[in-house]
């Protein structure tokens, strides 16, 4: 799979917005209805005040307190109407588009495969396909139209209250921009490496248990429930810290956005008053301004909400435009021959995947309507060379011929036509494999917690590397059965010493001290000398043999360290 690019939220949104175009009839309109409906809900309140002033006898638009209240039930009625009908716009787009995508989708996993599927999780390809493109439903239906209704109701707004005097029009201003601009943008930059980790900490969760399902009859027949259930709570509490983590973020953002809408009411209602008291304003301004202050943070209080959304979206969106944008291994051939099957053969095929040479120099001869064994140990390259007679993938060198041509020149569906693969299914077994030698390590760290720790490293690279795809199934499995020797019988491990490989204790006293062989000799020594039997209930003997170990070490901590692997240790 190519490396994500990590596009720029920018770049993002110039690839999704694009896809807009056909509906933007549909999108208008949306526009249209959610200005006005929070246009309806915005003069509620403030008609409400208009009515306020007229019980009050004092200067108002409205006639009378009945014809305010007439008008508010109608924005009311409005509101209601208008703002389903820009709901049912806006989700329309959405899941016409969502549609679109997920055909693109499809598009490129048939333009990529087989060879795609050979290097990928499906439980990370079904997330994709599933959780990453529903996320982008909040681009679509909640991200486009509401940031265009929030332009243009923050323009009509400050000029509303700007017709009463131009200074709260500037401080509600400010507070627009801070709410729908400033928070959002700081909100996403704060959020976008979690949201990442929180959209693969889904994908690695899915393709965990999908392995699981697939697996369940092996897992029951080899008693290993257990450990799966154990595998499955750990990426599920994997899972729930990276989404507490989110919430926390977005929880944060709305205590803000709240907090930034009360001081600038505070701050309009602070400079509507001083307008009045130097005679500039009346009583009846300095109400309304602060009544559209307060019922106008609607449509930018969505903005604000989006910081945290979009982060995710974005994660999701780059994840789906990295497969849309990944080239296939090897093109489809369309303009060559619809060559007939009559033998096959490879020519001095080198092949490798990145720096790793699988085949070197083969050449082999398929004839016609024959049966052909091809066999070797495993990582040989037999399944390698297979996937090259189907054309997952090209030769490094050499040529491979189906018929009388050349593969890369026969026509990619006359190719699928005349061959067909049953492949390996690993999952489960690679999964058994890693269970049991995580059981063996767990079991024998405290006999030496340095060498059995760095064999866990090498497990959890191992795990890391074949859900990612990145190592040949061949070079795996003899990468596991060595890990699994040096488990079970570090005493056959060539990276001891000849004098210290033979015995446990050496090799535990070895590892522990920094792989230094004369202090590892000089300690063994020591500890047979001063050793009793039945040290390790009698603190007298005991502290016998830390006194002999402190004059070798000189530090209490080390002693301690040291005799707790002494403790253990069978030899003594």
């Amino acid at each position: 799979m190519n490396k994500s690019n990590h596009r720029s939220p920018f770049a993002i949104v110039g690839r999704l917005i694009v896809l807009v175009k056909p509906m933007l009839p549909v999108m208008l309109a949306a526009i249209v209805m959610g200005v006005a409906g929070h246009f309806c809900a915005t003069f509620i309140t403030i008609f409400g005040g208009f009515g306020i002033l007229r019980a009050l006898g004092l200067a108002s638009p409205v006639r009378t307190v009945g014809t305010a209240f007439a008008c508010i039930l109608v924005f009311a009625l409005l509101r209601g109407v208008l703002r389903y009908a820009e709901q049912a716009s806006n989700h329309y787009i959405a899941f016409k588009l969502l549609a679109l995508i997920r055909d693109k989708v499809f598009g490129a996993l048939r333009r990529l495969t087989p060879a795609k599927l050979e290097g990928r999780d499906r439980g990370d390809l079904i997330s994709l396909i599933t959780a990453d493109i529903e996320a982008l439903e909040v681009f679509y239906a909640h991200t486009i139209s509401p940031i265009c209704i929030a332009c243009i109701c923050v323009i009509g707004m400050t000029g509303f209250v700007g017709s009463w005097h131009i200074l709260p029009a500037l401080v509600l201003l400010a507070g627009y921009l801070l709410v729908g601009v400033a928070l959002p943008v700081w909100s996403a930059k704060r959020g976008d490496r979690a949201a990442r980790e929180y959209r693969q900490a889904l994908a690695d969760t899915n393709s965990y248990v999908l392995e699981s399902l697939r697996g369940l009859k092996d897992t029951l027949q080899y008693q290993d429930t257990a450990a799966r259930a154990e595998g499955i709570t750990a990426h599920s509490e994997m899972l729930g810290e990276k989404q507490k983590a989110m919430k926390y973020r977005e929880g944060l953002t709305v205590a803000i956005t709240n907090t930034l809408i009360l001081l600038t009411v505070l701050a309009v209602l602070g400079v509507s008053l001083n307008l009045y008291q130097n005679g500039k304003m009346g009583v009846e301004g300095v109400l309304v301004c602060t009544l559209s202050a307060l019922s106008s943070f609607g449509p930018v209080v969505a903005l604000a909400n989006l910081g945290a959304s979009l982060t995710q979206v974005f994660a999701s969106a780059d994840r789906v435009l990295d497969l849309l944008d990944e080239q296939p291994v090897t093109a489809d051939v369309t303009d060559g021959t619809d060559t007939a099957f009559v033998g096959a053969a490879a020519e001095h095929v080198n092949f490798a995947y990145a720096d790793e040479e699988v085949l070197h120099d083969l050449s082999l001869t398929i004839p016609e309507k024959k049966i052909v064994g091809i066999t070797g140990r495993s990582g040989s390259g037999k399944s390698t060379f297979l996937r090259l007679l189907m054309r997952f993938w090209d030769v490094s060198s050499g040529s491979i011929r189906f018929g009388a041509e050349d593969i890369r020149r026969v026509n990619t569906a006359a190719l699928r036509e005349q061959e067909s693969l049953v492949t390996q299914e690993t999952e489960l077994f690679d999964d058994t494999i890693e269970n049991n030698i995580r059981k063996k390590v767990v079991e024998r760290m405290v006999i030496n917690p340095a060498y059995y720790a760095k064999m866990s490293e090498i497990l959890e690279q191992l795990i890391l590397d074949r859900r990612r795809g990145v190592i040949a199934y061949g070079q795996l499995l003899d990468t596991y059965m060595e890990l699994a020797k040096n488990v079970a019988k570090p005493e056959e491990n060539t990276k001891y010493p000849e004098s210290i490989r033979s015995n446990g204790a050496l090799r535990a006293l070895y590892d522990n001290c920094g792989e230094d062989e004369a202090t590892a000799l000089k300690l063994h020594k020591a500890i047979v000398k001063a050793r009793l039997d039945g040290f390790r209930n009698n603190p007298v003997k005991a502290n016998k043999i830390k006194r002999a170990l402190y004059q070798l070490l000189n530090d209490d901590s080390e002693v301690e360290r040291i005799y707790q692997i002494v403790v253990e240790q069978e030899e003594y």
